[in-house]
């Protein structure tokens, strides 16, 4: 199938999602997942700026005590995804291997940049639990991140409640939006390609912007 997916700001994730569902099932062999986003109207601008979800400097100061709303982004990226076993066996190469995945709803919350903390606690569990993995193994969180000064917070806590609660060692995070602003339907998809490369490089960008921390997180 080539299915479009709308979900907002998780939208690239969730084709993510949506395509290693697709491959486990046995219905595909190979899928292309991702992402793009061009800004050709003014009016989406417009109304988040009237919404006061804009960053009036043009910066996402993604964990930062200024941190004073976001900036929007323009981009694009997919990556192809096959079964582990299939890969080897082609010989392709692998930059990475995702062990599972989650999604839901982010339900009822006070506004657009206001997420809902509970329901972002027990998707980070579900995916936890989807891939096999324990709190006490993850060592980065490439985080949504977008720079308001509330969902920033609420984001972190979501982490502390689901990963750092149960382990005693620090986590790193950061967050792809300091660096290139904020994408919307693609910007899962450039965190995760950050990542992916993080790895390859043995260590993660670090946040632009970053000066002083937002004491809230």
């Amino acid at each position: 199938p080539c299915v479009a997916v709308d979900t907002a700001c998780s939208s690239s994730l969730n084709a993510v999602h949506l395509a290693c569902q697709s491959l486990r099932r046995g219905e595909s062999d190979l899928a292309l997942a991702g992402g793009a986003a061009v800004i050709t109207m003014p009016d989406a601008m417009v109304l988040f700026s009237r919404w006061g979800m804009l960053s009036p400097d043009g910066a996402c100061k993604t964990f930062d005590a200024s941190a004073n709303g976001f900036a929007r982004g323009e981009g694009c990226g997919m990556i192809a995804l096959k079964r582990l076993s299939d890969a080897e066996a082609d010989g392709n190469p692998i930059l990475g291997v995702i062990l599972g995945t989650a999604t839901n709803s982010d339900g009822r919350s006070s506004g657009m940049t206001v997420p809902n903390g509970p329901a972002q606690e027990r998707m980070l569990a579900s995916a936890l639990a989807n891939a096999g993995l324990k709190p006490q193994e993850i060592d980065y969180v490439e985080t949504h991140g977008t720079g308001t000064p509330i969902g920033d917070p609420i984001e972190a806590g979501s982490l502390v409640g689901a990963v750092l609660s149960a382990r005693e060692e620090a986590l790193a995070v950061g967050g792809i939006k300091a660096n290139i602003g904020h994408a919307e339907p693609a910007a899962g998809m450039t965190g995760l390609l950050k990542l992916v490369f993080g790895l390859a490089a043995g260590e993660a960008a670090p946040n632009a912007q970053l000066r002083a921390l937002n004491l809230h997180v």
